[in-house]
């Protein structure tokens, strides 16, 4: 079985292409192929509350190329979700009418709750210790969703408007830093020892420069030094010696602190890195649907 996911961030757009297959062990997701366009919404909405008529025009652009290559790819279902960025931007129902009126997908604008649950839908927590208490820390352009699991089960999630892009223009107040402190000192008290999963594309970049071996957790310690050790770069010798792209070169300075100042606040000495986003939770929701015989769009996006 074939599925399509489309994340539309307050820092990029992607569209992720993965096979399900299964065997009596168990289910094995394989990644085809991941488009990535950096249009960086965020930077509108956040400061002037829309979004761009020039990012608009390339958001349309870029759905419509997703269009053609979800055509060409022919998945069992696929789904396109948006999260921070277009949820607050007074024009996002308008674009997403244009959208739908220009390619035929269907694109839902999730909240916060909805992000973390699509999140979870990825099962790490599978993959760990049943008997432990983990605490899900997925940090986007716009928002930084929290979810506390104990026995494999959701105790509690929140989504904190803490994201790398209002970071970077200004945007994030001293209160809003607190009330994170506050809600992660009060519902993680009672379930330490407590570890991490990261996930977001800093987080994974922050792995690769670690050199851990994949599956191995980083330390508290030592996600502290990465942050301190690429904070110590210029922008433009991030870019030209640790080969960072342009639109990570920034983004990632603010995601470190995030990850710094979660896992201070609910002493989390380490935190794993299974390399995986909103986009992998989209596939693992499709597939359940499917399962479920409730599969949507098989033809809606036929190439006209």
């Amino acid at each position: 079985m074939k599925f399509a996911a489309i994340d539309i961030g307050s820092n990029a757009v992607r569209l992720l292409f993965k096979q399900v297959f299964e065997d009596g062990d168990g289910l094995i997701f394989k990644k085809d192929a991941l488009f990535r366009v950096p249009i960086r919404l965020g930077e509108d909405v956040f400061s002037k509350q829309e979004v761009s008529a020039d990012k608009a025009k390339r958001l349309v652009e870029v759905m419509t190329a997703f269009k053609h290559l979800i055509a060409a790819y022919q998945p069992t279902d696929y789904m396109a979700c948006a999260t921070s960025a277009m949820r607050e931007a007074s024009n996002g129902s308008q674009l997403v009418d244009e959208i739908r009126k220009r390619t035929d997908i269907n694109l839902e604008i999730v909240d916060g709750k909805r992000e973390a649950e699509i999140i979870y839908c990825n099962r790490i927590a599978d993959m760990l210790s049943k008997k432990k208490s983990y605490l899900y820390i997925d940090v986007g352009g716009g928002s930084t969703e929290i979810t506390l699991i104990a026995k494999n089960d959701i105790v509690t999630s929140h989504s904190f408007n803490l994201g790398t892009v209002r970071i970077l223009n200004h945007l994030v107040s001293k209160s809003e830093w607190q009330e994170l402190k506050q809600w992660l000192k009060q519902h993680t008290k009672d379930y330490q020892p407590l570890a991490g999963i990261g996930s977001g594309g800093n987080i994974n970049k922050m792995f690769d420069l670690s050199r851990k071996k994949r599956g191995k957790p980083l330390t508290y310690k030592k996600i502290k030094k990465i942050h301190n050790y690429v904070n110590s770069y210029s922008f433009e010798d991030r870019i030209k010696v640790l080969r960072l792209k342009p639109d990570r070169a920034d983004v990632i300075i603010p995601a470190s602190k995030i990850f710094v100042s979660v896992m201070k606040w609910a002493k989390i000495k380490r935190i794993y890195v299974p390399q995986i986003g909103l986009s992998d939770g989209i596939i693992h929701v499709l597939y359940d649907r499917y399962k479920q015989g409730n599969s949507k769009n098989e033809v809606s996006v036929a190439a006209n």
